[in-house]
């Protein structure tokens, strides 16, 4: 999933050309990496618990990243992608009120189907590393403001179809329910229960749905 308005912050310069092999087996690291980080931190995982749950060895393992640092940043890029591609389907194409409510539903039932626990893939990177290190705080702010520009871009979609007020800022608007859903993501780690979620975006909602056009009021209605 890609959005003309991402940020290009953070970037590496452009990777060695890998064969198919090799590709196949550096996304294996990846994905073990970033399963068992989400699991047990950055911190609280090692080059040797990577290795084994990735079933490669380290002379592989440090054949395409230099460091942990370089592996840390592959996870970023990976939890991204995989987190935004889930979330596709409903921001892809955002363009109501009853689109945006819908995206809401799906964010419960999926953190009430995990009980609330392991919390946002990229939340919990960035609530790790964001004091931590530089770099990452940059690519980690980069995911959020590309995930942003989706429920932003679905905002002035609504306006002009003439549903929302347009003097309204959609940037912030996004800001706002990002602000709800990482928040409610944590309170519901917290509390094994989306209920936590349900009401932050349920609040962030409302208040997106307060700017709404009556229907005689909205540019281009019948009169």
């Amino acid at each position: 999933m890609t959005n003309g308005g991402a940020t290009n912050a953070g970037a590496e310069p452009p990777a060695r050309r890998l064969t198919a092999r090799g590709a196949l087996t550096r996304d294996r690291i990846v994905a073990a990496a970033a399963d068992l980080m989400h699991a047990n931190g950055v911190a609280g995982t090692t080059i040797d618990q990577v290795v084994e749950a990735s079933g490669t060895s380290k002379s592989q393992l440090y054949h395409y990243f230099d460091d942990k640092d370089a592996l840390v940043t592959a996870v970023i890029k990976m939890q991204a992608t995989r987190v935004l591609e889930r979330q596709e389907p409903h921001l892809e194409q955002l363009s109501s009120l009853q689109g945006l409510r819908r995206w809401r539903d799906a964010i419960v039932r999926f953190v009430d189907e995990r009980h609330g626990a392991r919390g946002c893939e990229i939340g919990s990177l960035a609530s790790e590393l964001a004091d931590r290190s530089e770099p990452a705080r940059i690519l980690l702010n980069a995911t959020f403001q590309n995930w942003e520009s989706y429920l932003a871009a679905g905002i002035r979609r609504m306006q002009d179809r003439g549903e929302l007020d347009p003097d309204a800022d959609p940037a912030e608007l996004a800001t706002g329910i990002m602000a709800a859903f990482q928040g409610g993501y944590l309170l519901s780690q917290a509390a094994r229960s989306a209920q936590p979620m349900a009401l932050g975006l349920d609040l962030a909602l409302r208040s997106v749905e307060a700017l709404a056009l009556p229907q005689e009021r909205a540019p281009g209605a019948a009169s």
